[in-house]
């Protein structure tokens, strides 16, 4: 499990606060419903991954696309609107991405992708 290190000024009522704790991000994932955990991984692997200024380098989220995202990326190659979305992560790359960018990013991806047919034929049981 990867460590998480909070970046907090503390509690603006309590200036003394460190913000929130692992054990309370640990306590609100682990009451989370599924999608809120989904959202919260996507979201601290962004931040783990990101500068201080809380920006992805353009490289960087090429490379978390092909490491951390593979699955989705799997036989998009060939496909136009995949190439564009690759070209333009390859053109400024001087340019960062903040967390919104990036989760639309994913979510065009992940859109397109040959995997998200497989996952509307898959009926989840509980």
């Amino acid at each position: 499990m990867a460590m998480i290190t909070y970046l907090s000024n503390g509690d603006a009522e309590n200036p003394t606060s460190q913000g929130p704790t692992k054990a309370d991000l640990g306590t609100a994932l682990g009451k989370g419903s599924d999608l809120e955990k989904a959202i919260a991984t996507a979201a601290l692997i962004f931040r783990n991954s990101s500068n201080n200024d809380c920006k992805l380098e353009k490289a960087a989220a090429k490379n978390l696309l092909q490491t951390q995202f593979r699955n989705f990326t799997e036989g998009q190659e060939t496909k136009p609107k995949y190439k564009d979305l690759l070209s333009e992560l390859d053109e400024h790359a001087e340019k960062k991405l903040d967390f919104e960018d990036f989760m639309i990013l994913l979510l065009s991806i992940t859109v397109m992708s040959d995997l998200l047919q497989t996952i509307w034929n898959v009926k989840m049981t509980k």
